[in-house]
């Protein structure tokens, strides 16, 4: 007889945060009031307020942007083994302060704790030592030596902490400032970093973080004394970002939207794929810019792989972030949560056919099921926009040139995945695809020393890799 096992939940304390009832902007090396209204951080899990934050108003972003400049003169004058030795401590500490800032980003974002805990917090330190490495070196980059001057960065929420050190660590081993505006529902982790900063005896000035809403970013984006901006979001705000900075002879990257492909040929490895179809679109409730949210699948071996996926659903856990066992967090905000439902709700009122697995839903918190569309046309609009969430469109195919036609009929190309056992049929597909990234038997793995950025609408410029230094180096 077969025992029956009652389910252990695993939970990480919250004790090793300390979270303070209110948080001000960090500026000039001193965290400061901000002069608009404050408002409120929320766990999403719970719907419960986790802290106070100020808002910066256009005049605060005047003082964060003059105290950036102010610190720029001393910071590019540095030798570049000198700024290496901060962006080193930086990254030792983020090690040390590993487990704070994973149990901080999850009950920010809402994502599970081994995510953060084993994706987000060590690939964040990696890029400080990865770009640590290149500040001494910058002469044999190809790019020249000569930094811009202040740059000016809006993250957003999906990996607050990651895309910070996306946007910072290239900046200060080129011997740029930084004023960095995070999302408005994920601050924590930035304000924590600049916590960080000042541990590492970073000079007041040359990383100041302001927090607020669109409004925020606007300031930022437009300052005219700010030389470089930088954006990761929606391709929305990156079309207004772009309008913002024409003419003004800034120098600007967008890293936006996707609707990725994932495409499994008939002699892909089935359970190898159906392991990365989940990773290309779950991790992190697929609130992902390069989600493979597009499953193409060759028709011979349709049946036999939707049979594998939904038993592999049937197993996620979905529920507490602090969790350890747990495999699906919750969503971001309410406001993301109404947007996955509607577009949802379109795949159906089209035609398309919905599954999730069967899942309890918390009472309390933003959740969604993990759910899978199956006869989706190219025409449907869950196979058009981007949804943001744990959904995913299941299209077909019986050729590899219809495989990538398919791929490519969409204003995005960030990314995309292959699987096959054929190296020759990954290299012929990897030259066709429009996107930035192409992952071979794999997905969402990412590297310092490898860039990433898209085509079309999913903007322009690289990040990361020897490409990362281009867009903070007057080339």
């Amino acid at each position: 007889m077969m025992a029956i096992f009652e389910y252990a939940p695993a939970p990480e304390s919250r004790d090793v945060v300390d979270l303070q009832p209110s948080y001000g902007l960090f500026i000039d090396g001193e965290f400061a009031d901000g002069g608009g209204p404050s408002f409120k951080t929320i766990n999403p899990a719970t719907e419960e307020p986790l802290a106070e934050v100020a808002t910066a108003t256009a005049e605060d972003v005047d003082r964060a942007v003059r105290a950036a400049r102010k610190a720029f003169e001393a910071w590019s004058a540095l030798p570049g083994a000198e700024r290496a030795k901060y962006l080193f401590r930086i990254a030792r500490i983020i090690q040390e302060r590993a487990r704070e800032l994973a149990v901080l980003e999850s009950l920010d974002n809402g994502k599970p704790i081994r995510e953060s805990r084993d994706v987000d917090v060590p690939l964040v330190a990696a890029h400080f030592f990865y770009y640590a490495g290149w500040a001494d070196k910058l002469a044999y980059a190809g790019f020249g030596t000569k930094a811009l001057g202040v740059a000016g960065q809006v993250i957003p929420w999906n990996f607050p902490l990651l895309m910070l050190a996306w946007k910072i660590a290239p900046t200060l081993a080129c011997g740029n400032t930084v004023v960095l505006k995070p999302a408005e529902t994920t601050p924590l982790t930035a304000l924590l970093f600049a916590d960080i900063c000042r541990q590492a005896g970073l000079p007041a000035g040359v990383v100041n973080i302001v927090t607020g809403a669109g409004e925020t970013g606007a300031a930022v984006v437009a300052h005219p004394d700010v030389n470089k901006v930088a954006f990761t979001g929606s391709t929305e705000v990156g079309r207004i970002i772009a309008r913002t900075v024409a003419g003004t002879g800034k120098k600007l990257t967008l890293e936006l939207g996707g609707k990725a492909a994932n495409i499994v040929f008939d002699d892909a490895a089935i359970d190898q794929a159906v392991e990365g179809i989940v990773n290309g679109i779950f991790f992190n409730q697929g609130h992902v810019c390069c989600a493979g949210s597009r499953l193409l699948v060759q028709e011979s071996v349709q049946e036999e792989l939707l049979a594998a996926l939904k038993r592999r659903l049937g197993t996620l856990r979905l529920g507490d972030p602090l969790d350890k066992n747990t495999d699906v967090g919750a969503i971001n905000s309410a406001e993301q949560l109404a947007k996955i439902r509607s577009l949802s709700e379109a795949g159906e009122s089209e035609g398309a056919e919905r599954w999730s697995p069967a899942c309890e839903l918390p009472e309390r918190g933003f959740w969604f099921p993990p759910t899978l569309f199956t006869g989706v046309a190219q025409s449907h609009t869950i196979a058009r926009e981007e949804i943001f969430g744990p959904v995913l469109s299941v299209l077909t195919f019986r050729t590899p040139a219809e495989a990538v036609e398919k791929a490519n009929n969409t204003p995005y190309g960030l990314s995309a995945g292959v699987w096959t056992e054929k190296g020759s049929r990954i290299l012929w597909m990897a030259d066709r695809l429009r996107a930035g990234v192409v992952w071979a038997n794999t997905f969402n793995k990412f590297d310092p020393a490898s860039p990433f950025g898209g085509y079309k609408e999913s903007g322009y410029g690289r990040e990361g890799g020897l490409h990362g230094l281009e867009a903070y180096l007057d080339v």
